[in-house]
């Protein structure tokens, strides 16, 4: 009887390619029936946002957290050569090229997979962020359940 096993990702970064990276391994690891959670804090959490804007109350320090974040995984920039978001469309202009999925695709795929997505509920605090911006279906958490998950995993990663 095999134990299942387990994967761990801390997405820290807010760039497109790394968000990608953290995408791709936790949608193989699914595949090869890891039990995966994906924790999404600080830049992390721009691949949570929504695309369209959310009307929020908020204060005037979260409003502008909330202008200067990318909305939405698709207008992360990359973390390398961005060069003004030219280097973000060249890498989209490649990933079509090849056939390859674009992060947002990985993120739905995830989600089919039942990839466990969790947004870092005091990161939200912190930056202003409210559950009705971010993606449906995705849970909330604090550092604790992450590191609950973390402490039994066979695969822990910070990206």
């Amino acid at each position: 009887m095999s134990e299942t096993k387990s994967t761990n990702i801390v997405l820290f970064s807010g760039d497109y390619d790394k968000a990608m990276a953290a995408y791709i391994i936790a949608n193989g690891a699914a595949a090869y029936d890891h039990k995966v959670t994906i924790f999404h804090t600080f830049w992390g959490l721009n691949a949570l946002r929504k695309d369209e804007l959310v009307k929020t109350n908020k204060g005037f320090l979260e409003k502008m957290f909330g202008k200067m974040m990318p909305r939405g995984a698709d207008k992360m920039g990359i973390s390398k050569m961005n060069y003004a978001g030219m280097g973000q469309k060249m890498i989209k202009k490649v990933i079509k090229k090849h056939n390859a999925m674009e992060l947002p695709q990985l993120i739905e795929m995830a989600q089919e997979q039942d990839v466990e997505l969790v947004a870092c509920t005091m990161t939200m605090d912190l930056l202003g962020l409210q559950k009705e911006e971010l993606l449906e279906e995705i849970e909330y958490a604090g550092v604790a359940a992450y590191l609950g998950d973390a402490e039994d995993g066979n695969v822990n990663l910070f990206i």
